[in-house]
C-alpha cells in the first residue's frame, strides 16, 4: 500500500511538473532539475529496495535517515541555486537601472538643447514658431 501511495505521488509530481512546463509557469532551466527529482522519486517508489541497498552501501542506520539526508541535501542545493539566480538578477537589475538613469539624463540634456535651439530660432525669426 505504501509503494502504491509513493507511486501515485511520484506520478502526480511528474504530471504537475510537465503541466507547469507546458503552460510556461516553469522555465526550462528549472524544469530539468525538477524532472530529475520526479524521475528519481518514481524510480524510488517502483523499486523501494534501492533505498535499502543504498542505505547498506553508505552505512546509514535507517533508510528513513538516508531519505531525509538526501532531501536536506536537495533542498540545500535548490536554495543555493536560487540564491545564485537571485544574485545574478539583482546585478542585472542594478546595471539596467544605471543605464536607464543615464538614458534619462541624456534625454533631459537633449530636451534642454532643443528648447535652447527653439528659443534661438524664435529670436531670429522674431516670433514663436508653430
Amino acid at each position: 500500500m505504501v509503494v502504491l501511495g509513493a507511486l501515485v505521488l511520484s506520478i502526480a509530481l511528474l504530471s504537475f511538473i510537465l503541466w507547469m512546463l507546458l503552460t510556461r509557469r516553469l522555465r526550462e532551466k528549472y524544469a530539468v532539475l525538477w524532472l530529475l527529482i520526479g524521475v528519481a522519486a518514481l524510480v524510488a517508489s517502483v523499486f523501494p529496495q534501492l533505498l535499502f541497498w543504498l542505505t547498506g552501501v553508505l552505512g546509514v542506520e535507517l533508510p528513513a535517515n538516508l531519505f531525509f539526508l538526501l532531501a536536506i541535501l536537495l533542498l540545500l542545493g535548490v536554495a543555493l541555486h536560487l540564491s545564485w539566480e537571485l544574485s545574478t538578477s539583482e546585478e542585472e537589475i542594478r546595471v539596467l537601472a544605471e543605464e536607464a538613469g543615464l538614458a534619462e539624463t541624456h534625454i533631459i540634456e537633449v530636451q534642454h538643447r532643443l528648447s535652447a535651439l527653439e528659443a534661438r530660432l524664435e529670436e531670429l525669426d522674431g516670433g514663436p514658431r508653430s
